[in-house]
């Protein structure tokens, strides 16, 4: 995985909002959430639209509430970071 993608992992990783992650054992948990994430940030998505997939992504796919995850400070730090990349 080369450079903005381990950047985007690493951000999931400290995100880690299924207190899974253990760098010593499991780095890769959000890793489905990479490619997607990355195709939206490219075509622009806003902070909303960002903060709505993952909701989804927490629902659909890890099986949680999305009442349980504030997933809009997230979203601004994923647009934010990717915009600090992209300037």
């Amino acid at each position: 995985m080369a450079g903005r993608a381990n950047e985007l992992r690493d951000l999931l990783n400290e995100w880690d909002f299924i207190g899974v992650f253990d760098p010593a054992i499991n780095t890769d948990e959000y890793d489905c959430l990479i490619q997607p994430l990355t195709t939206r940030l490219a075509a622009g998505t806003d902070t909303n639209d960002i903060a709505r997939f993952l909701d989804g992504e927490i629902t659909d796919h890890f099986g949680l509430s999305p009442d349980l995850v504030d997933t809009t400070p997230m979203a601004e730090r994923l647009t934010a970071w990717w915009h600090s990349h992209n300037a």
